[in-house]
């Protein structure tokens, strides 16, 4: 039996919960740390601190056989992949793949665009100088999923998208954008829509396949998911209730 505990600071690990459900059944405890929302803002030293106190609680409380650190801004500000930790970063080369134009947008937060982690991390991968990589900060269409405006108010939520990519989609001629922040997959769709000559790239396969690559001898009958929060229980179930989600909600500090 597979136990996997996801975290961010709020509705972005449950894209990824998604893409784990899709590939095999296992036994996920999902941590949506909103007290600590939002982690795009974050120096390294508050972030360190904050991760660091979260996966020593959920070791202690679940023991997990997997841990995902369900966010790109710690995963490219600190450290963290090793053991049974498995962090979340832009998928950079499906986006090299994919683009034609050899202009590639990195969507993140403000913390992960200004990072010396994700101007190492574009190093690591050795794009070609012939690609130019524009980082985009998106923590506004981060805000646009945690506020739940991207369920109840798409007309605003296309007004956003529109001011906040048009310039860089037109004037640079980007072709393809990773969505590195995992709150930003429940945008895609409108994304697409607003943009439908851009390929959008998001990281819930890769990571998925990752985790069962670890865990594929100890799959688990059934799916089951159990559901906690370092925020207001009632909120947050207000929300994971417009999403279909009808889990109990249980509070869970750090």
């Amino acid at each position: 039996m597979a136990k996997i505990a996801v975290f961010d600071s709020g509705l972005g690990s449950l894209s990824i919960i998604k893409e784990i459900q899709k590939i095999m059944k296992s036994d996920i405890v999902y941590f949506a740390d909103q007290k600590n929302y939002p982690y795009g803002t974050k120096s390294q030293a508050q972030m360190a601190s904050i991760i660091k106190k979260t996966i020593s609680m959920l070791e202690e409380k679940f023991t997990p056989d997997i841990i995902v650190v369900a966010s790109n801004t710690p995963s490219l500000m600190l450290n963290l992949q090793k053991g049974k930790i498995i962090d979340v970063k832009p998928p950079l080369k499906l986006a090299k793949q994919k683009t034609k134009s050899k202009k590639i947008g990195i969507l993140a937060t403000k913390s992960s665009v200004n990072s010396k982690g994700l101007e190492n991390y574009v190093k690591e991968n050795k794009i070609p100088k012939s690609y130019e990589i524009f980082k985009i900060n998106g923590t506004n269409l981060v805000d646009l999923v945690e506020s739940g405006k991207f369920l109840n108010n798409k007309n605003y939520c296309k007004k956003i998208i529109k001011k906040s990519l048009e310039e860089y989609i037109i004037a640079k001629k980007i072709d393809t954008i990773t969505l590195s922040s995992t709150h930003l997959l429940f945008l895609k769709k409108l994304l697409q829509k607003e943009f439908p000559e851009v390929q959008f790239v998001d990281p819930g396969n890769i990571v998925a396949k990752k985790i069962f690559s670890k865990i594929k001898n100890k799959k688990s009958k059934r799916n089951s998911l159990k559901i906690f929060t370092s925020g207001n229980t009632i909120n947050f179930k207000n929300k994971l209730n417009k999403m279909g989600i009808k889990n109990k909600i249980n509070y869970l500090s750090t």
